[in-house]
């Protein structure tokens, strides 16, 4: 076990490509990914075999809690490596222990992304000493546990992938061009069209958006080879109309659709297909295994105002990917009852203000 030299730009280096060459690596655990979430701080932890071979690595982000001087740890999907391998997993626990003392770390937690039905990963970790909720109920982890993957897409051709979506969602992914809708791969410049769609969705949807200078340190910190903003256009009047737009990463053979927003209008021209498929023609040219469509909250439940998401994103012929979830640990545990206590109640005071301001557009619009 070694703690990550940041200095060691020759450690660096060596640590990214292992990372973007695992089938078990994430954005998330990208040394890129702290330049996005640079309100936190990070270190990081490797594991070598007996030939100095890196075998396993584990990003971990930490936020410092105001007053009490102690420090969350969060590894987001990680650690890369085997989750199978006890010896590899156990040596990179031994790093976390070690940065847990410096940063006086009340709890760590890690969500390596295998299946729920992986039960002995699952067994494994929580032998380490692990506390895990199983079947965590809906919007109650920090990364979603349903997703929507089209999976094995590696080798496969345009056309392929294209047959094997249902008919109509073939049908509307033709249509948009025939409409006159462009797809085009932008970077931040484009941001000016993105933003008012994100507002837009957020209302719509009825969720919390990120503010725009988040969007710019995604796009810029994972940079031009790794994340694209894609955008819908129409053209009226001679002016360019945004339609749709996504804001999509592509690492460690999975292309994700992490963000996507939408007009209220001109919805008739089918956009976000376009968008969507343009993206899986990007995962194709990069070589991916995975295209991942990511979240579907409520996907069983065909009540829940949801479920859209899930019945738009099944019409691509994908599959449910249920993710285990949360492992967490415990060194401080009566500081964790404290930090808990706290939390839940700004929490509260957050909610309770965003469903006033939900309630009050509400009215606004009618």
């Amino acid at each position: 076990m070694e703690i990550i030299n940041k200095s060691d730009k020759k450690v660096l280096e060596e640590y990214e490509d292992f990372v973007k060459n695992s089938e078990y690596g994430s954005f998330m655990q990208s040394l890129r990914w702290p330049k996005v979430k640079d309100n936190w701080g990070w270190d990081a932890v490797i594991s070598r075999n007996d030939e100095g071979e890196i075998v396993g690595t584990c990003l971990i982000l930490t936020r410092k809690i105001p007053i009490f001087g102690v420090h969350f740890l969060y590894a987001p999907h990680g650690p890369v490596c085997d989750w199978s391998d006890k010896k590899v997993m156990n040596d990179l626990f031994e790093g976390v222990k070690v940065l847990a003392k410096k940063y006086r770390c009340y709890q760590f937690m890690w969500d390596p992304p295998f299946e729920e039905k992986e039960e002995e990963r699952t067994a494994l970790i929580e032998k380490m000493g692990f506390s895990h909720i199983h079947n965590a109920p809906e919007l109650t982890t920090i990364q979603a546990r349903n997703n929507y993957m089209i999976r094995g897409i590696r080798g496969k051709s345009a056309d392929e992938l294209m047959a094997s979506f249902k008919p109509d969602w073939r049908n509307r992914i033709r249509k948009g061009p025939k409409k006159g809708v462009t797809c085009e791969i932008c970077g931040t410049e484009a941001l000016d069209d993105f933003y008012p769609l994100m507002e837009a969705t957020g209302i719509r949807d009825g969720f919390s958006i990120r503010g725009k200078e988040y969007f710019v340190k995604f796009i810029e910190g994972l940079g031009p080879e790794h994340c694209h903003l894609f955008m819908c256009y129409c053209e009226e009047d001679g002016k360019k109309i945004p339609l749709s737009g996504a804001v999509t990463t592509q690492y460690a053979g999975k292309t994700c659709y992490v963000y996507g927003a939408s007009a209220n209008h001109h919805r008739n021209l089918y956009p976000n297909y376009l968008m969507q498929w343009t993206m899986i023609n990007w995962a194709l040219e990069g070589n991916s295994d995975i295209y991942d469509f990511q979240g579907i909250p409520f996907y069983n439940d065909e009540t829940n105002p949801n479920y859209g998401v899930y019945k738009f994103k099944k019409g691509f012929n994908g599959e449910v990917v249920t993710y285990v979830g949360e492992f967490f640990y415990v060194f401080k545990p009566f500081m964790k009852k404290i930090v808990d206590l706290c939390e839940k109640i700004v929490m509260d005071r957050h909610e309770r203000k965003r469903q006033k301001l939900l309630k009050n557009r509400n009215t606004d619009m009618k």
